[in-house]
C-alpha cells in the first residue's frame, strides 16, 4: 500500500514550481509507483493564462476550489471551471487554461509522469523527464 500526506509531499522534490510562475504541482503518485497513472494536486495561480497541448499524455482534472475556464483551441469552446467541475483532455486537446481565482485541482495523467516534468515550448510534458527522488 502507498500512503502519502500532501503536506509532507510538498516538502520534498515531489513539489514542482513552474519556471513561468503560473502553477505549482505536488506529484502524489508517479510512474515509479507502478499504478499506471500519476496523481497530482496542482495550484494554478490567479491571473494565469497559458496554452497547453499534452501530446504525450491524457489528463483528467477535478476542481477542488477556485474559478477559471478552459478553452479548447480546435473548436473555440469555453468551459467554466468551478468547484466540482471535472474536465478531461481525452483527445490530446490543445487548450488555454485561465485562472480568475486561484485554482486547486486534482489531476490524473496517463501515461504516468516521472515527476520533474514542466511544460515544453509546445505546452506538453516530455515522456522521458527526470524522476523525482524523495
Amino acid at each position: 500500500m502507498i500512503v502519502r500526506q500532501l503536506q509532507e509531499a510538498q516538502k520534498t522534490s515531489r513539489r514542482i514550481v513552474s519556471p513561468d510562475g503560473n502553477w505549482e504541482s505536488t506529484r502524489m503518485l508517479l510512474k515509479d509507483d507502478k499504478m499506471g497513472f500519476s496523481f497530482h494536486i496542482t495550484t494554478i495561480y490567479a491571473g494565469a493564462d497559458f496554452r497547453m497541448h499534452y501530446q504525450n499524455h491524457l489528463e483528467s482534472v477535478y476542481c477542488i476550489s477556485g474559478e477559471g475556464e478552459v478553452e479548447t483551441l480546435d473548436d473555440g469552446k469555453v468551459y467554466k471551471i468551478t468547484p466540482g467541475t471535472l474536465y478531461n483532455l481525452n483527445q490530446h486537446d490543445r487548450h488555454i487554461l485561465r485562472a480568475f481565482k486561484e485554482l486547486h485541482l486534482a489531476c490524473v495523467f496517463n501515461p504516468p509522469l516521472n515527476g520533474k516534468e514542466v511544460h515544453n515550448a509546445e505546452g506538453a510534458y516530455e515522456l522521458d523527464a527526470e524522476a523525482v527522488t524523495e
